[in-house]
Parts: C-alpha cells; structure tokens; sequence
C-alpha cells in the first residue's frame, strides 16, 4: 500500500490543470485456482497482482491511468499523463489536502484464510464432488472441480479527503458433469460462493454438489427437445434470477441511465413492473459472494430497494454518473482490478419473496414451461431485448410438472417480462456469478423466488 504522502502528491499533481476531483486506488491480490479433471488434478495456478490506478475528474470529463510500479516517480509520471489530457499543469502549491483515515469494520467474518490451508486438504475435499458426480450414473463420463480463491486488499483515497482500505476475501466451488450416449452430450453445473474463507467449502455438501450437476445432465442428456411457442413459464428460485439481472439490472445501472441509454431513463417513480414485483440489490448481505464492505470509490456498500411494488424507486448509481444524473452515489462504484475505471455495478441482486404459494404457481399453468435452471444469453440494454438458455426445463401439463425438455430458451424483453411476472413465490435463494460489464468482471449474486412469467416467447424445436 502507499504512504500518505505519497498518495498527496499524486493527488496534487492530479489536480493541478483544473481536475476538481482525484482518486487513487491501489490493489493488492492473491488469487488461487485448483482444477481436477476426472479425478486427477490438471492445474495448480496461483500469482499476485499489484497495481495503482489513477483517476481525474473536471466537469462530466474523466481521465484514468494506471501503473505496477508504486515508485513515486512512476506515479507522477502516470498522473502528469492523465492531468495534461485535461489542461495545462499550473503551480500545486496552492492545493490543500487533509487525508483522514477512515477505516470500515469487516461485516463480512473470515475465519480461514485461503492460503493458510494446504492444497493437498483442499484437494481431497474436492475429490468428494467428483466422487458425487461420477457415482451417480455411468453417464457420466467427465467431471472438473475447480476451487476458485481471491484475497484482495485495496486502498482507496480521493481529493475529498477520504484515505480507506478494505480487504475482500472470496472462495468459489464449480462442478461441471458431462453426461454422454454415444455423440450426444449435456452438461450440469453448479458454482456455489462467497465473500469468505476455505471455511465456506467446509460447510458444503460436496458430495451432494457434483451429485447435483450430474443429475441435470443425465436429465437433459435423456430429455425430449422443447417445443417452441408463446406460454406461460415459471421459473424456479436461485439462478433463475439471472433473468432479472441480464434483462432489467443492467438497465437499471447508472452507466445506461445517465448518458440515456436506458429504457428506464427518466421513469423514476414510474410503474415499470406487476405491482408484485419489489427488486433490491443488496451489498451488505453477510458473506454473500456479490457483497461489499465498501465499493472501490471508498463509499459503504448499501441496501437499494430498486423496484418497490412495481414502481420505480431508485437506480444503481456510481460516483461519475451520479454528477451525469444530479443524484448522489448508492454505493455501486465497482471494478475488476486497477486496469479498470469504476462505474455503476451489482452487487446481490434479487426479487424479493412474494405471497403466492410455490405448489399453487405450478398449478395455475395448464400448458407451459418449468424452468428449474437458467443458464447464460444475451441482452441489449439498449431495448432491454434478451436471450437466455434455459439449462434444465421441463413441460407442464395440467398444472402438473410432466417431462423434461432442452435446448430451450426465453426470448423476450426486459419491460415486458417485468410487467407479465403475475405470480411471485416464497422460496428465495440466490445464486453466484460473474458479471461483465464496463469495469471488467465482478462478483455479484442473483436471485429470486419460484415466479410466473404469464406469457413470454419459448425457443425450441
């Protein structure tokens, strides 16, 4: 990390052709992947990554630059880039910065620290989901566990005077089980995470996991192809999420909203969904994988109630578009790493439970699609226009889940979707993945209870 006076002179400099804010933000990671192919470990990779980003704001203009060498000489000479594409240096002399430690308590409790257990343990905990997938059918013909570890420090300060550092400790497990017969081939996944240590895979059923990503592709592998159509769909709690946070979230980011990119500018207060759909992105959930201490803008992670009984309440916002939009930031300032300038992002973002009863949901359609797992698509957050697979599905006939199908997926957009969830569950649960956006790639959760969608376009055969 860097000193404070280090920190001030780049910050003076920064500031010096006419910037009226600067931020520095220094990274600090670990990461570690552990990767079994059949039972046999296939990789063992590990390195750090260290690096300073550098960002000057003037107006609604930004500039960002970033550097691996934390020499004072390399950081002046990366801020004196960025400073002259915005004016003229000037005299710093005049520049008076008060840097106040500020830091934040650890919500977020780490009781082992990834790289204080050794590989061979975490190898043999691994060897138990392999042993779950492979065990439950000879259709199983390949498994790769990987475990997934990141310890990240970073250190935040900015020309306001704010000096805070905070430390993210993530773990990851993802089974992948191939079923075959003859050419034919399915895939089952399954990645659970969080934002804590080698404790959290200690708590897994890891067994129960690789027997759990087998089963979907033994089902699938089996399954008859889906027909394709406009019907009803429910789709089923956790990754199902994945929908709303594709087709809607993105959308509700301030990196669409601002610049007017975004099919929800400008309808705060607005009904844009079913009056039983209420939608939080939540950073502040204990040890939830997309959770936060604080966001890489130095500001507290927060409770965002996006949509409040279908009516519009608040956006996503980062501290550069919050300037864009007049409004203050929520939070959402996010990054990949000091390669990345931060802009508005999710953190764990859900449909809240409803009051509609689970089996009551399955029963209500005579003829439609059960979507028990989502997989991923594509969106235009433009048009709110997407595209998602749908990895296990099955038919329902009479109110009844009958067989399952593949090669399904919904087609559809996010306003309509939203305004056609009719029926919203009890069953919450959320999920894990990786986000890609403008700053890079972001841990984030998505959820959801078991809901109806009450009409959306099925792709099939």
């Amino acid at each position: 990390m860097l000193s404070t006076d280090k920190i001030k002179n780049v910050l003076k400099l920064a500031l010096s052709t006419g910037g009226d804010f600067a931020e520095v933000f220094v990274e600090d990671t670990i990461r570690k992947t552990i990767v079994l192919t059949s039972g046999k470990v296939e990789t063992v990779n590990g390195g750090q990554d260290y690096g300073i980003g550098i960002r000057i704001c003037k107006g609604l203009k930004s500039m960002y630059g970033y550097t691996s060498d934390d020499s004072l000489e390399s950081l002046l000479a990366t801020t004196k880039k960025i400073a002259t594409a915005l004016g003229k240096i000037s005299d710093t002399e005049h520049i008076n910065l008060n840097l106040i430690e500020n830091p934040f308590e650890n919500a977020h409790t780490v009781v082992q620290v990834p790289n204080s257990v050794q590989s061979s343990y975490k190898i043999s905990k691994l060897k138990e989901a392999h042993r779950g997938a492979t065990e439950y059918s000879p259709e199983i013909t390949q498994v790769d566990v990987r475990l997934m570890e990141v310890d990240q420090k970073v250190q935040i300060a900015n020309s306001t005077g704010l000096l805070t550092h905070d430390r993210r400790v993530r773990t990851r497990v993802a089974v992948e089980a191939v079923a075959s017969k003859g050419e034919d081939k399915q895939t089952g996944f399954i990645a659970p995470g969080a934002l804590a240590g080698f404790e959290f895979v200690e708590g897994l059923d890891l067994y129960k996991l690789g027997q759990e990503a087998a089963k979907t592709a033994v089902t699938m592998l089996n399954a008859q192809y889906c027909p394709a159509g406009r019907m009803p769909v429910a789709i089923e709690n956790g990754f199902g999420g994945v929908i709303f946070h594709e087709a809607c979230g993105h959308s509700l980011e301030a990196t669409s909203v601002a610049p007017g990119k975004s099919v929800f500018t400008g309808k705060l207060g607005q009904q844009i969904a079913n009056e039983k759909v209420t939608a939080i992105d939540d950073g502040t959930i204990a040890n939830a994988w997309g959770s936060i201490n604080i966001d890489d803008e130095g500001n507290r992670g927060q409770k965002n109630v996006l949509i409040e009984n279908g009516i519009l309440k608040s956006y996503m916002i980062d501290m550069f578009n919050g300037r864009r939009m007049n409004m203050s930031s929520t939070g959402s300032g996010r990054r990949e790493s000091y390669r990345y300038a931060p802009t508005s992002r999710m953190t764990n973002t859900y449909i809240a439970n409803g009051n509609d009863d689970n089996d009551e949901i399955i029963k209500s359609i005579k003829y439609g699609l059960y979507a028990k797992k989502m997989g991923g698509g594509s969106v235009n957050a433009v048009t709110g226009e997407f595209n998602f697979a749908v990895v296990e599905g099955y038919i329902i006939n009479n109110g009844k889940i009958d067989y399952p199908v593949r090669g399904a997926s919904l087609i559809g957009t996010g306003p309509e979707v939203l305004m056609n969830i009719d029926m919203v569950g009890t069953n919450l649960e959320q999920a894990q993945g990786m986000c890609g956006s403008a700053s890079g790639l972001v841990p984030t959760n998505v959820g959801q209870p078991l809901i109806r969608v009450s009409e959306i376009t099925v792709g099939g055969r």
